[in-house]
C-alpha cells in the first residue's frame, strides 16, 4: 500500500484563486487528497473548492492557527502538505517538498521563498521582507538555527510531527510556532527553494503588517519562555541585577566612605531589584525542571506515535 498525502489548504475569502490552487495540486499530486478548510468565508470559496474536487470542511473559530489545529486533528495521512489558498506558492514544488518526508529524510520541509530572490521581486507589501528577516534573526539568536524563510506558509510534515505538535497560536503566528517547535524539539528540517509569486489581481492579503507582526514578536517571546525558561528568566534576572547594581553601588560607595546611608529610598529600591533578580533566576530554575519533565513526556508520545505510524 502506497504512502498517503494530504494537501491542507486553510482558506478565508479566496474565491478568486481557490479553483486554480485545487486544480494545480490535483494535477501535480493526483494520488493526494486535497482538503480545503473554510474559515468563515463570506464569498464562494467553499462552493468553488467543492466543485473542483476538494474535500471541504468548515472551521468556525477564526484564525489560521485555529484552522491548522483542527486540520492536524482531523486528517490522517503519511505526509501533510500545507499551502495557502492565495495561489502564491507553486504546486510544481509539491513533489519536492513531500519526497523527503515520504523517504524518511526530514520531518518538516520548508518552502523557501527567499534564497532565489523571488519573494523580494514579487512581494509588494511594505515591511514584510523586513519582518521576515527580524523573525529569522530572533530565532537564530535564541535557538542557534538559521531558517532561510520563517514565515512561509508552504510546508510539508511527517505524520509523527503533526500528531505530536501542540498548536498554541490562533492566528498568523502559526508559522513562527511551527518553526520554533521544530528547532526546539530537534526535528529534521529541510529548506526547499521555491519560486514565489505575488497574489493575482483581485486577491487581497489578510495580513496586517503592524498588528500581526507584533503578535509574531510576542509569540516568539512567549515560546521562548515556555521552551527555554532558564535562559529566558536568566536574561530577565541579568537585567534586574544590572539595574540593582547601578542603583546600589553609589549608595554602598558612599557608606564605605562616610558610614552613612543618606539616600535610603535608593538603597531600598536597589535591594528590591536585586531581590527580584534572585527571584527571577529561581523561577527559571524551577520552570526549567518542569520543562524538562514535559519534554520527556513529549518524547515518549513521539515514540508511541511513531510506532502507530509504522503499523499503518
Amino acid at each position: 500500500m502506497g504512502s498517503s498525502i494530504a494537501v491542507l489548504i486553510p482558506c478565508y475569502n479566496e474565491a478568486v484563486t481557490i479553483a486554480k490552487v485545487v486544480d494545480d495540486f490535483h494535477r501535480e499530486l493526483p494520488e493526494a487528497t486535497v482538503y480545503v478548510y473554510d474559515n468563515n468565508s463570506t464569498d464562494d470559496t467553499a462552493e468553488i473548492a467543492r466543485a473542483h474536487g476538494a474535500v471541504v470542511r468548515r472551521e468556525p473559530r477564526q484564525g489560521k492557527g485555529n484552522v491548522v489545529r483542527q486540520m492536524f486533528r482531523d486528517v490522517e495521512a503519511d505526509c501533510y502538505l500545507m499551502v495557502d489558498g492565495d495561489d502564491t506558492y507553486p504546486a510544481e514544488a509539491a513533489r519536492g517538498l513531500c519526497q523527503p518526508i515520504l523517504e524518511g529524510e526530514a520531518d518538516m520541509t520548508v518552502g523557501d521563498r527567499l534564497s532565489n530572490g523571488s519573494y523580494a521581486e514579487e512581494n509588494k507589501r511594505a515591511f514584510h521582507g523586513f519582518g521576515n528577516d527580524l523573525v529569522r534573526f530572533m530565532i537564530k539568536a535564541i535557538y542557534g538555527y538559521g531558517f532561510e524563510d520563517v514565515m512561509t506558509g508552504y510546508r510539508a510534515f511527517s505524520r509523527t510531527f503533526v500528531k505530536t505538535f501542540p498548536v498554541l497560536s490562533d492566528g498568523f503566528q502559526i508559522e513562527t510556532e511551527l518553526s520554533i517547535h521544530a528547532v526546539d524539539r530537534r526535528w529534521r528540517i529541510l529548506d526547499v527553494p521555491i519560486e514565489y509569486r505575488d497574489r493575482p489581481e483581485g486577491s487581497e492579503s489578510k495580513l496586517s503588517t503592524v498588528s500581526d507582526g507584533a503578535k509574531v514578536i510576542l509569540a516568539i517571546a512567549s515560546l521562548f519562555k515556555n521552551y527555554r525558561p532558564l535562559k529566558f528568566f536568566s536574561l530577565v534576572a541579568l537585567l534586574l541585577g544590572l539595574v540593582g547594581l547601578a542603583l546600589g553601588l553609589p549608595v554602598v560607595a558612599e557608606f564605605l566612605r562616610t558610614g552613612l546611608v543618606p539616600r535610603l529610598p535608593t538603597a531600598v529600591l536597589a535591594v528590591a531589584f536585586v531581590f527580584l533578580c534572585g527571584l527571577s533566576f529561581a523561577t527559571g530554575l524551577i520552570l526549567d525542571n518542569v520543562a524538562k519533565t514535559e519534554r520527556k513526556q513529549w518524547e515518549l508520545a513521539v515514540y508511541r506515535e511513531t510506532e502507530r505510524s509504522q503499523r499503518r
